[in-house]
């Protein structure tokens, strides 16, 4: 079996990965606040982590693998929206709007990460199904000296934990000096975090032993994690955004709360996205949302093989350039697959197909999608653009594709999308007009060779010559309807 390495927060090194059962493999990832939707920068961890779902699922078989993904869907931000359209004139009860919006926007994130070639976690609690789990773990963590109530709030005692700051590396004192936390006179210590809060009478809220009230965002995902996953699992991942407050309080929680269990073996966290080298900002005018990119016609596939060109643990920058390089790659990569009836007929590209050399090494090193990028790459340009291509090399190249979700299938689908098959038959069309390009050229009719390459550079194809031949390179200018005249 092959060895995984990751690199593991909590020890801050590169760890050969040891599933507490090989069978049974558990893994707890921080999903999304749903109150709007999602922008680009919420996207890359669910992209981060779908490349490890699919390489342990690759490796321990995809009915051993566990991935759980959870819905916030209690939150001041869905309560701002919600009021906005009640004040707006929206029918209902300001709780009904809220359930309302987080539906919408829960539907609008499983589409867009879905068109992102992001499989669905195996499960996807939302919050607000976990309400009576979240107040037994804080009765629990109360009982045991760890959490108090004060005035209506139930909040977590930092000092009782004496680990409280290791996945972070800064001690409590180094936080209470550098962190904006709030100062409430209920507070023992103001590095103290809510577990309970009140709740309004026209807000969602819960009856509890301190009262209607709410639970804190921290103690949502221990209580969620420990009811599908178990006291201790494998792996806890997300933005390393999330990696203080939010998971150094996940797991001085859960550690109180379960002090013989281990709570995550691994802990996993991505860097953040950038925009033509510049943080994405709404003030800067570079803020935008999958949806935004998927509406201007930027195919998910596209999107994720940016993604995937920048290891997960360095900062990742989006640009046009690169979108425009993906485009052309990914087109010409899937137009390979589809050739023979992969997704449709299915010919040789099954679950047992081996993938090419060194691929599975490369993902299994810390998720290096870079370098399996680069291998897809350089196996393309070997081994697919012969005049007479073996099938079992389109195969190895079709179930690559498939492990890293490139192959273009979304959920609940066999076969590509309509919108991105209907790319393929231009595709094989850009590949004849190189054909024919030699053609003229191998009879020394270097007119018409040129009439050729001067016709399909005026539809927004870049032409290359090579030693093997000339090919055709798609831009996002293309316009495949000027080719047909040739």
């Amino acid at each position: 079996m092959t060895d995984i390495k990751l690199y593991n927060t909590m020890a801050r090194e590169k760890q050969v990965f040891t599933p507490i059962d090989p069978k049974n493999v558990r893994m707890y990832v921080c999903g999304p606040t749903v109150y709007d939707r999602a922008h680009l920068g919420n996207a890359r961890p669910v992209v981060v982590f779908d490349v490890l779902y699919r390489l342990l699922r690759h490796v321990y078989g995809p009915d051993h693998v566990t991935y759980v993904r959870n819905f916030t869907d209690v939150d001041d931000k869905i309560n701002a929206t919600a009021l906005q359209r009640k004040e707006a004139g929206a029918e209902g009860t300001l709780e009904e709007l809220v359930h309302e919006r987080s539906n919408e926007t829960i539907g609008w994130y499983l589409q867009d990460m879905g068109a992102l070639g992001a499989l669905e976690p195996d499960e996807m609690p939302r919050a607000t199904e976990f309400v009576g789990p979240m107040i037994a773990m804080i009765e629990d963590l109360i009982a045991k000296g760890h959490a108090y109530e004060a005035e209506g709030h139930v909040l977590f005692a930092v000092e009782s934990y004496k680990n409280y700051g290791r996945l972070s590396g800064r001690s409590v004192d180094d936080m209470i000096a550098g962190a904006r936390v709030e100062v409430a006179p209920y507070k023992k210590n103001p590095m103290d975090f809510v577990l309970w809060k009140p709740s309004t009478d026209d807000l969602p809220g819960w009856d509890s032993p301190w009262g209607r009230g709410r639970p804190g965002w921290h103690i949502e995902c221990s209580a969620m994690s420990y009811e599908l996953l178990g006291a201790t699992f494998d792996i806890h991942g997300g933005g390393n955004d999330l990696q203080f407050p939010h998971h150094e309080n996940e797991i001085a929680q859960s550690k109180c709360a379960h002090p013989d269990a281990g709570f995550a073996n691994y802990w996993l966290h991505n860097e953040m996205l950038q925009v033509e080298g510049k943080k994405m900002s709404k003030s800067l005018g570079n803020f935008f949302t999958v949806h935004d990119l998927l509406e201007q016609g930027v195919p998910g596939e596209v999107i994720r093989f940016v993604f995937l060109g920048t290891h997960y643990r360095k900062p990742m920058d989006w640009t046009e350039k690169k979108a425009e390089q993906a485009f052309n790659t990914v087109r010409r990569w899937q137009a390979h697959a589809q050739a023979v009836g992969f997704g449709e007929r299915g010919e040789g590209v099954g679950d047992n197909v081996e993938v090419i050399p060194g691929f599975v090494e490369a993902l299994s090193d810390d998720l290096n999608t870079s370098l399996a990028l680069t291998l897809l790459d350089r196996f393309e340009r070997e081994y697919l653009r012969e005049e007479n291509v073996e099938l079992d090399m389109v195969a190895q190249f079709s179930r690559s594709l498939r492990l890293i979700g490139l192959d273009g299938k979304r959920k609940d689908q066999n076969a590509f999308p309509e919108e991105i098959a209907a790319q393929f038959d231009k595709a094989s069309a850009w590949s004849r007009i190189g054909t024919m390009i030699d053609a003229a050229r191998t009879e020394k009719n270097f007119d018409e060779a040129d009439r050729i390459r001067d016709a399909a550079k005026a539809a927004g194809f870049e032409v290359h010559t090579t030693k093997d031949g000339t090919i055709l390179s798609e831009t996002l200018d293309s316009d495949y309807s000027k080719l047909e005249g040739l």
